[in-house]
Parts: C-alpha cells; structure tokens; sequence
C-alpha cells in the first residue's frame, strides 16, 4: 500500500479501526489501498464501503455488471485516474471473458471514442459519463432526453449516474492522495465471482 498520508496496517489497528477494515475487505480478503486511505478517520471509511458496493455491486442493478465497470474505467480515464482505472478495468475483463473485445474497449474508451465500439442505450450512457464528469454544470434536460429516446429507463440511468458520480468522488480521493496500487490485489472479481456476476 502505498500514498502520500499515514495508512494504519492491520496490526496496528486499534478495537474501533478493525472491524471496519474487516467489513471493507475485498473478495480476496485484502484491503484495497482506496479503502484503507480513510484508516486514519475510520466513518469515512465505512461511508465509502457502503456507497461502493451499493453503487457496483447490488444485485438490484438492471445493467450488466461489466457495462457498469466500463462506466467506472470510462470516468476515470476522462478524470487521469490510474489507481481506479487499473482495478475496474481488470473487471472488465474478468466479466466479459473476451480478450479481444476487452482490448477493443480499452482502446476506444482511452481515446475518447465509445462510438468506436459502443452504440444504441449503451453509448448514450456513455456520452451521458463524459458529460457529468467534464462538463457537468452544462448538463440539461435535453441531455436526459437523449438517454429517453436511446431506450434508457430511470432506474437504468440513475445506476450510471450513481457508478459515474461515485468514481468522480473516488477518482478525487485517489488522485487527491496520490493512491498507487502496490500491495493491492487488482480487480474485485475472480473465479466464481466473475461468473455469477457476468449476467446480473
């Protein structure tokens, strides 16, 4: 782990820190540095665990979860965020099973291009991040319209909204503390995991 303030490791945890960095343990049973930012003020970090996986990971999500981490790699790609783009990118994969979509992807979304390899719902929602995460204080109701007409219900566009503001938030703690990934164990999926969520 490794960034700019002070993070306390797990031996040295005291009775109030420990069992909030045990709630904010990963599938693999680690604490991602993202989370482990907060140990010095341990209720923000049981505020971010909640709202992550409330975000991403609820079962109540009508999107697929992959399309949901492409959300998340896409604003943190428009916000210079590698710590956050390394780890949900790596889902991407683990979700889609497809190597070379993955690439394809990876490739139009780090230039700026989701129409080279997205269209229809998905692409409006898309446009939708870019705005909200560059430009939001230009963002009107003509914008919303445009996810309507795409075939976009509410709920739809309310858990991009949801993915897309929680990163700007993240990108910001991350960035803001000079996060890196070393130590961590990148990608919240493996195995089993991967498989039961590629098709919420």
């Amino acid at each position: 782990m490794s960034a700019w303030i002070k993070m306390i490791a797990d031996d040295e945890a005291d009775a109030r820190l420990r069992p909030l960095l045990d709630a904010a343990r990963t599938p693999h049973g680690t604490v991602d540095t993202v989370m482990r930012l907060h140990s010095l003020r341990p209720e923000t970090m049981q505020g971010h665990v909640t709202l992550y996986r409330s975000v991403l990971h609820s079962e109540d999500n009508a999107l697929p979860f992959w399309f949901l981490e492409v959300v998340a790699s896409y604003t943190s790609i428009l916000n210079d965020c590698t710590y956050s783009l390394t780890h949900h990118f790596m889902n991407v994969r683990n979700l889609l099973k497809d190597q070379t979509r993955s690439d394809r992807i990876f490739v139009a979304l780090k230039a700026h291009r989701p129409e080279d390899e997205f269209a229809g719902k998905e692409l409006a929602l898309l446009r939708y991040v870019a705005k909200l995460t560059t430009d939001v204080g230009k963002l009107v109701r003509s914008d919303f319209e445009v996810l309507k007409i795409a075939g976009c219900d509410d709920g739809e566009i309310l858990e991009v909204n949801q993915v897309c503001a929680y990163f700007n938030y993240s990108n910001r703690l991350l960035n803001g503390l000079g996060a890196t990934t070393d130590g961590d164990v990148v990608g919240y999926y493996s195995g089993d995991e991967a498989a039961a969520s590629a098709n919420p």
